[in-house]
């Protein structure tokens, strides 16, 4: 896909984040400066404790940065309080993490729906659970579903609001590959008819074939940013 400096939805630049217990200080981000544009699909790889977790919850208003600034479209995060990151978080952006977060005692169908009653222009539940591929689960609860199939739930919950930006935390984490092979299949459904700005961290090397480009973090900083020539379909990733 063509991508241009214009285009960018997310503008990072020198970003730090520094947590503290007592006296230990722990530098999580180290001065990163990064762009995402508008619909393309970015895989962010490393080892555990490089910083990919606290970059992507920074992006997504979970969290706050230490010093930097962080841009999304004409919106500055890093100053926001409470109030506008939650607004910027209901309003922009969709989560997928390892573990699905279902309710149990609430069906597909309804799960879904939690979204969809207080998100401005959703879709409706069966329509988001149609796009992962769950049609004839809609009304089975999550015990009732296999891993794969509580993730791609968990899929169409964040996808249920038209989110312009979906940030995945290691989304086929607990899964098997044939299984995982669905759920980014799910995920790069989105991302292409939505055209849903998508970032995915994975422990998974091979998973960045899927990706417009792929972030490599060590030690709280970006190393080196790798752009495919072309994405190929998760189903064509040597496992």
């Amino acid at each position: 896909m063509e991508i241009s400096v214009a285009e960018a939805v997310f503008e990072i630049r020198d970003l730090t984040k520094v947590y503290r217990t007592g006296d230990v200080e722990v530098k999580a981000l180290r001065g990163v400066d990064a762009e995402l544009f508008h619909g393309e699909l970015t895989v962010m790889l490393g080892p555990s404790g490089s910083g990919k977790s606290t970059f992507l919850n920074i992006l997504g208003g979970l969290d706050v940065a230490s010093s930097g600034a962080v841009r999304y479209r004409d919106q500055d995060l890093t100053n926001a309080g409470d109030r506008q990151l939650t607004r910027f978080r209901r309003n922009h952006v969709g989560f997928v993490f390892q573990f699905y977060n279902l309710i149990p005692s609430l069906t597909a169908r309804e799960n879904v729906a939690l979204v969809t009653e207080i998100a401005p222009n959703a879709m409706k539940p069966d329509e988001a659970l149609e796009m992962v591929g769950l049609k004839e689960r809609i009304s089975h609860f999550p015990a009732q579903l296999s891993g794969g199939e509580q993730q791609r739930v968990a899929i169409a919950r964040a996808v249920a609001k038209k989110p312009e930006v979906m940030l995945c935390d290691e989304p086929t984490g607990a899964l098997d590959s044939k299984t995982g092979i669905l759920v980014l299949e799910a995920l790069t459904a989105t991302n292409q008819e939505l055209g849903t700005t998508t970032a995915i961290i994975t422990h998974n090397v091979t998973i960045g074939s899927i990706a417009d480009r792929v972030f490599h973090f060590s030690d709280g900083a970006i190393n080196a940013v790798i752009e495919n020539e072309r994405r190929l379909k998760p189903s064509d990733v040597d496992w």
